[in-house]
């Protein structure tokens, strides 16, 4: 028994409709990791942007490697400008958000280095900092806040004010904290670059040992 043409017509264009409509569904759970794979933006100064480095040796790539390799789908956009204090910082933010294309699902916020090492009233480093913190607030995007702490040559009037700065405004703005960026590399000399700064790409790899967990636990 044969159908009228116009059915027939009918029935293909259903059928049609029902392949698209699968190949799509194949290719969606074909690539889930594309489809939610999470932003981070480390934002921060030469401790982020991989100072004295190969690319591929930076604090963003190896958090990203890292975190990878236990299955979860990110990407690490590296915001790191060599030299930058805490001001400078903050006249960026604005702008790095913006040239994401996206809001990203975490901010690394890793500052404040070099505002120690230029000896800056850490007044205005807090103030700064508040400032940057604020934003994201605004903003409504998640922050872990990497804490610094202030060389112990620079006396402890110095580091009683400077050192306070990111446990406080953790608290003030209920974002977590990873208290100290450098922790178990700091004084350790083959973990460090000639200037006893800068971590090596070892050096880096012992920060994101202690980062990496909480950066996931985010996520």
């Amino acid at each position: 028994m044969q159908g009228k043409p116009g059915g027939r017509s009918r029935l293909y264009g259903a059928l049609r409709h029902l392949v698209q409509v699968g190949a799509m569904i194949g290719l969606m759970a074909a690539f889930p990791a594309q489809a939610a794979e999470k932003l981070v933006l480390a934002f921060g100064d030469s401790l982020t942007a991989g100072y004295g480095l190969k690319p591929n040796e930076s604090f963003p790539v190896q958090l990203q490697t890292a975190l990878r390799r236990q299955g979860v789908a990110v990407r690490v956009h590296n915001a790191g400008v060599s030299g930058d204090t805490t001001a400078q910082g903050k006249a960026r933010l604005g702008w790095v958000l913006k040239s994401l294309g996206r809001k990203p699902d975490l901010v690394i916020v890793q500052l404040g280095g070099n505002d120690m090492l230029r000896g800056i009233d850490p007044v205005q480093t807090r103030a700064n900092m508040n400032a940057i913190l604020a934003d994201l607030k605004r903003r409504n995007i998640k922050v872990l806040l990497a804490g610094m702490l202030a060389s112990p040559n620079l006396g402890s009037a110095y580091r009683a004010k400077f050192d306070p700065i990111w446990p406080t405004l953790a608290k003030q703005y209920r974002v977590p904290l990873y208290p100290f960026f450098l922790k178990g590399v700091t004084g350790n000399r083959s973990l460090l670059l000639k200037d006893n700064l800068h971590p090596t790409a070892q050096g880096v790899g012992v920060v994101v040992r202690g980062v990496a967990p909480v950066v996931k636990g985010l996520l």
